[in-house]
């Protein structure tokens, strides 16, 4: 189906529902926590899943069924750490057996990691421009009633 993939429904409450269309009342709402990081994780995956990942529950926008997407822009940026580290000891150009300058594959790696961890970053609201569009309400001060009539957590 062409067209913009729809927002979450906890995303448009976040930033206010500017286009004031209906929000999805039937929407599921699975428990706000961090799941437990898969095993296939390296060390630097497994770093920015404990390290990310709290924030995340904390905003509302890490559910207990969103491990497998949390665990793709783990590795995704593990693996851009890996290239960056390459990149720094062999530089971004190289001389090929030809003995013309040629893009070193680290470069091509680094820069295809950075475009998926842009498309998870705004799948989870992480983006410069979605966090400018989001506010975030104090969980310690919020109303049980208040809760309850506008449906947030």
């Amino acid at each position: 189906m062409p067209g913009r993939r729809p927002k979450p429904t906890h995303l448009k409450l976040l930033q206010g529902n500017p286009g004031k269309r209906p929000l999805n009342a039937n929407e599921p709402k699975p428990p706000l926590e961090l799941p437990p990081p898969p095993d296939h994780l390296n060390e630097a995956a497994r770093q920015e899943w404990n390290r990310l990942g709290p924030e995340l529950v904390k905003l509302g926008l890490l559910t207990s069924i969103d491990r497998s997407a949390f665990a793709g822009y783990s590795v995704v940026y593990s693996r851009w750490v890996e290239a960056e580290e390459m990149l720094k000891k062999t530089g971004p150009v190289f001389k090929a057996p030809s003995g013309y300058p040629q893009l070193s594959p680290y470069y091509t790696i680094a820069n295809q990691c950075l475009a998926q961890m842009r498309q998870y970053l705004i799948e989870f609201g992480m983006t410069p421009s979605s966090r400018s569009r989001t506010s975030v309400r104090d969980s310690e001060r919020s109303d049980p009633l208040e809760d309850f009539l506008f449906g947030q957590r």
